[in-house]
């Protein structure tokens, strides 16, 4: 009868964990959804990080001037995903960002194929695509955090906070970050 039940037991756990994955991937934004389908909240992933730091990194994707003059977490090794151009779109008059063209080469430089890395950028856009380029190199084990390092968008025209990012991300959750700069982190191209 035991030997009738496992294999049972077994099937069900599937079914459920693909079930669980697939629901934890709906709710994740279409520009936040990855090839991996790997995903945690700035919050889990401190949470992850904390639990075995010597096997999870932090790896934050936004542009160095980001890095350096918002904050950062101070674990976080700053590759950009993304450089300014130092000119503006006409239509939106915000800077223009180019695909850094040694962001995966500086990475595999960096990491292991194998490495358990956790992907940030500003509210999880970004990330999603670095983790794309990483997965098309050969990372595995590479996760987005969704909220990224400030957050999304209040969107609420009665809130005194609509269009602040005040709303989750790792600059809001709690989780340690700093402007102190470790040369070691610091992209240097």
């Amino acid at each position: 009868m035991k030997k009738k039940l496992l294999p049972l037991l077994i099937l069900a756990w599937i079914i459920l964990f693909s079930a669980a994955l697939a629901t934890a991937a709906s709710n994740v934004p279409k520009k936040k959804q990855t090839v991996l389908g790997l995903y945690l909240t700035a919050k889990d992933a401190f949470s992850k990080w904390h639990v075995d730091a010597d096997k999870v990194v932090v790896l934050d994707v936004r542009t160095p001037e980001e890095y350096i003059f918002v904050g950062h977490a101070p674990m976080a090794r700053n590759i950009p995903l993304s450089v300014l151009n130092q000119e503006l779109t006409a239509e939106k008059r915000r800077p223009v960002m180019e695909l850094n063209p040694g962001f995966v080469s500086q990475v595999k430089k960096d990491y292991k194929i194998t490495d358990t890395i956790l992907v940030m950028c500003r509210s999880g856009g970004r990330s999603a695509k670095a983790v794309n380029l990483l997965a098309e190199a050969g990372f595995k084990n590479v996760y987005n955090i969704t909220d990224g390092f400030e957050g999304d968008s209040v969107k609420d025209p009665q809130s005194y906070f609509n269009g602040k990012r005040v709303k989750n991300g790792w600059k809001n959750s709690g989780a340690p970050w700093t402007y102190e700069l470790d040369p070691n982190l610091m992209y240097q191209p």
